[in-house]
């Protein structure tokens, strides 16, 4: 059986994964990845792509090494957005790849926004106003390193840059664009409009490639550091919300919760809809893997919350145990003795950002339990999931039947069950958790012939869901009264 080689960068931890066509993970190396100072100001965090990319080489020889004779039938690159670099004819960088972790382009959001409002962005883009969206990048390079355009042949993506060192291919995928602040989304090609902003032009750009589509082949050059053999296709993939939301294989009417240290509650919507409660809501909209679906979502914070509860209640707990504080929390009955935990993302909590608060517990008693608080953070972390789902749906007029959660927090089994109580919904979760992994490796596959569509590759690697049904929904529906009281108490504070 061939595999599929996934090349999976995150801010802080990369890796190199060998796939095979029933979606089962055979082989995988990983390393720790972060920005680092910019070597003329300190204060400016770049990441040093050369790195990175002998990183990725060191690891790719590893996995290789661990499969044997397995026939390697295509390379795919997925990694996080925003981020890109200018580069020349040769593929090297006219200018560093800049941070999204990186505070320089704050001082020109102002100035852009005296060129165009934040609510013709959005309906443009799809995208809000974030300091770090690559257009603001261009926009301050233009400004302070003009010198970087004067070399540069083009722009790629993080993405991008892998590919080209991987074939010598200049390309960019729709996906990676969509966070960028760049495309008119509804037409999945490049504004103009939004370009100008920054002095470009589309044609500066290098040709689409859709995910699933043929970028190039490995060459010599790459085939000697990786170990990958010469003439493997490498096939686009991209960003990696994409490839996640993608392999959740969500079925009609479910929304899609990707579940880590943030969670993203997503859909797969057939139409492009930037309204005006979207806008209002902090929706982002991106392009899906498929031509002809876009993403609408919400961002929140997620397990980073549970992981601070441990380190503060459970200190005995080492990295990767939490079987105690889950047989703590499951004795405890829902509503966690009175306990209400309000996440930071929790939308209309009155006054509390005004006073630097970025997330409340209330209730607290000398007989509370670190099982109850634990229990409170997971009820409060799916109570805002459901004020998300809830705007998602009267925002783009679709009723949710169910949610598929793919991702580290999926494999939580008490957080799945209280997702469904919550809810009122079924929660499924797919047998695997490395979803962008796993996406991207269709992606790979559908490029190299093994399969003809994602939809052929989606069923190859579905070997089945668990569903988590409400077992408790009339307890949690007084739960969730009793937050939603205590917010409005909140918004009545002075």
């Amino acid at each position: 059986m061939g595999v599929a080689l996934v090349f999976d960068c995150g801010s802080t931890n990369v890796r190199v994964a060998a796939v095979n066509e029933r979606g089962e993970i055979v082989a995988q190396a990983s390393a720790p990845n972060s920005p680092v100072p910019q070597p003329d100001n300190a204060e400016w965090l770049v990441w040093d792509f050369d790195a990175l990319w002998a990183k990725l080489c060191s690891l790719s020889r590893q996995v290789m090494g661990l499969i044997g004779k397995a026939r390697v039938e295509a390379v795919a690159v997925t990694t996080w957005g925003a981020d890109g670099a200018l580069v020349r004819r040769d593929g090297s960088l006219a200018y560093p790849a800049i941070s999204w972790q990186c505070q320089r382009t704050r001082e020109v959001v102002p100035e852009v926004l005296k060129l165009m409002s934040p609510a013709e962005i959005f309906r443009i883009t799809g995208y809000q106003v974030i300091y770090f969206n690559t257009l603001f990048k261009l926009y301050w390079i233009r400004r302070k390193a003009p010198q970087a355009f004067r070399e540069a042949h083009t722009w790629l993506m993080m993405p991008g840059l892998i590919v080209h060192r991987l074939c010598g291919e200049f390309h960019v995928d729709p996906t990676s664009a969509s966070t960028m602040m760049a495309m008119d989304l509804g037409k999945r090609d490049w504004s103009s409009e939004m370009l100008a902003l920054a002095g470009l032009e589309p044609g500066f750009f290098p040709e689409w490639v859709e995910p699933g589509e043929t970028v190039g082949f490995v060459n010599e050059e790459a085939s000697k550091l990786t170990g990958i053999p010469t003439g493997v296709p490498v096939v686009a993939a991209g960003h990696d919300t994409q490839f996640a939301i993608l392999a959740a294989g969500a079925g009609e009417g479910e929304a899609i919760l990707s579940s880590g240290t943030w969670e993203i509650l997503a859909l797969r919507s057939s139409g492009y809809d930037p309204n005006e409660r979207a806008f209002g809501l902090g929706v982002i909209i991106e392009a899906d893997a498929e031509r002809g679906k876009w993403n609408p979502q919400l961002l929140m914070i997620a397990s980073a919350v549970l992981e601070w509860l441990k380190c503060l209640v459970y200190p005995e707990l080492g990295p990767g145990e939490y079987a105690a504080m889950v047989d703590e929390a499951r004795r405890v009955e829902p509503g966690s003795g009175g306990l209400i935990f309000i996440p930071s993302f929790v939308p209309d909590s009155g006054p509390l950002s005004r006073y630097g608060t970025k997330g409340v517990v209330l209730g607290l008693q000398l007989s509370s339990s670190r099982g109850q608080l634990y229990r409170a953070a997971v009820e409060g972390l799916s109570m805002q999931l459901r004020l998300a789902l809830e705007s998602l749906e009267r925002a783009f007029s679709f009723k949710a039947r169910g949610v598929r959660v793919v991702g580290g927090g999926s494999k939580n089994d008490l957080w799945n069950q209280i997702r469904a109580d919550v809810l009122g919904l079924p929660v499924s979760v797919p047998r695997f958790s490395e979803a962008t992994v796993i996406g991207a490796a269709v992606a790979a596959f559908k490029g190299a012939g093994v399969y003809g569509s994602f939809e052929e590759g989606l069923k190859a690697i579905n070997g089945g869901i668990r569903v988590f049904k409400p077992e408790s929904s009339e307890a949690y529906d007084k739960v969730y009264r009793r937050f939603l009281a205590t917010l409005e108490a909140l918004s009545k504070l002075p």
